[in-house]
């Protein structure tokens, strides 16, 4: 892993998104030296074709990023990942052919710029083709010992049971201590030799501490000294945390939190994130100004109800506000006063409200919530107060998700479908909590790359 502004980002798609940036620049020296290869035209572009091909890289990388083609967990397989890159590139397409139209400096001749397409899309596909096929290989892999055979290390392959979930690490073996009861099949218990020499032995690069009570038989020497020879230790708080992108609540204790790194907010932070938050908000308020004109004109002409709807939510240190999103239920949707869940076919649901959630655009009026202050662009979710209070009572931990001010979208949003129970905003808590303590304008970033994606492909709304 990769951890850029405390956000840990799998090598793997680090060196996946180099690689494609690197096809993408040379695609474009390759269509024009094609374009031009009986004749000196190409001669002399020099600088000025790199900065082409440097916009035309970062304008596909992020449409590719869009279409959640560098998720960390990405399941699909090759068709799946085949048809994502063909409508990223397509996007880009049309994306730089109206970049072109305004700024006609930057245009890549109509030549030239078919064919630096028609290369990248076939590198671009030959790339992901290897990548979906060999990604889930161990060669290269972190090689894994886990400390612990109770139900904490058990945990590891209940939680990362799937390929895609290992990506990057491969579990070598596990050793049991003095009084622990195994759980984990003994074919796979490492035996009679110490922790070094284990490490030497099966070439052990980190080891994950998994230990039921540490306060019994810790091998703190041992550990000691494989970490004074170079092999990481790593608690399984933290393993978790960085491959999942989630705090597991299950094996969360307080003094994790106290002394784990993160949940700093300095004036810098916060004051650089209303800025964006601002930014972003004029911007989305900018290019959605069409979009919401032509909702508030159906939502009015399906029933003659209200354009807004407005919600008291609980947001930063627990404040009350009221959250402003365009109506997409009923008028008498809760008739009888009390709050419900939204589900799957919920039937107080209109027609134009399906629509506008699925494709979030219900959540457009809460640009003003964000002007306002009463929220920011990025974070979690804000939920209702009898809400609150019902999950502060039975999910340890829930009302530490008020840190920060709720936002638009989030790092659960992105990373959970949508959730009406109790047990789906236990699960979105976790994600929450990774976002309270990892928070920056880097991952917010990501949030809204993978949030345009998740919308594009419908993915979330309810």
């Amino acid at each position: 892993m990769v951890r850029i502004f405390r956000h840990y980002i799998p090598t793997v798609f680090v060196l996946l998104g180099a690689i494609e940036a690197l096809i993408l620049i040379l695609s474009v020296y390759l269509g024009v030296s094609l374009r031009y290869w009986d004749s000196d035209t190409s001669l002399g572009y020099g600088l000025g074709l790199f900065g082409q091909a440097l916009l035309f890289s970062t304008v596909m990388l992020s449409t590719m990023t869009f279409m959640g083609l560098y998720q960390r967990h990405m399941r699909e397989g090759v068709e799946g990942a085949l048809v994502r890159v063909a409508a990223g590139l397509v996007l880009g397409f049309m994306l730089l052919s109206i970049v072109y139209y305004i700024f006609p400096g930057a245009t890549l001749g109509r030549g030239e710029f078919i064919l630096s397409f028609f290369f990248a899309l076939v590198c671009i596909i030959a790339a992901r083709i290897t990548f979906v096929r060999y990604a889930d290989e161990e060669v290269g892999n972190r090689r894994i010992l886990v400390l612990g055979v109770g139900s904490r290390a058990e945990a590891i392959n209940k939680l990362l049971r799937r390929k895609t979930d290992q990506r990057g690490f491969t579990i070598v073996g596990y050793v049991k201590f003095p009084g622990e009861r195994a759980t984990i099949e003994e074919n796979v218990i490492l035996h009679d030799i110490t922790l070094l020499e284990l490490s030497l032995k099966y070439r052990i690069d980190e080891i994950v501490v998994a230990i039921e009570d540490r306060r019994k038989s810790f091998p703190m020497h041992e550990i000691v000294d494989c970490r004074m020879s170079g092999v990481e230790v790593v608690d399984l708080l933290t393993f978790f945390e960085r491959q999942t992108g989630k705090i597991v609540i299950d094996i969360l204790n307080p003094s994790w939190l106290v002394f784990s790194d993160g949940f700093k907010y300095g004036a810098l932070r916060v004051y650089s994130k209303r800025i964006f938050d601002i930014v972003a908000s004029l911007l989305l308020l900018l290019m959605s100004l069409p979009v919401i004109v032509v909702t508030v004109i159906v939502i009015f002409l399906e029933d003659r109800g209200p354009i807004l709807y407005r919600q008291v939510r609980v947001g930063e240190n627990w404040k009350l506000f009221q959250v402003l999103k365009f109506r997409s239920m009923r008028v008498d949707a809760e008739g009888d006063g009390q709050a419900q869940w939204a589900s799957k076919n919920d039937n107080r649901i209109t027609r134009v409200g399906g629509i506008i959630r699925k494709l979030r655009i219900d959540e457009l009026p809460q640009i003003v919530n964000v002007l306002r202050g009463d929220m920011s662009f990025v974070g979690p979710r804000p939920e209702r107060p009898v809400f609150v209070e019902q999950l502060s009572e039975s999910i340890d931990y829930y009302s530490e998700r008020h840190r920060v001010k709720p936002g638009i979208t989030g790092w659960a949003q992105i990373c959970y479908p949508y959730g009406d129970s109790e047990k789906d905003s236990y699960e979105k808590l976790q994600f929450d909590l990774y976002y309270v303590k990892n928070y920056s304008l880097f991952l917010d970033l990501v949030i809204l790359f993978q949030t345009a994606g998740a919308v594009l492909w419908g993915k979330g709304g309810r």
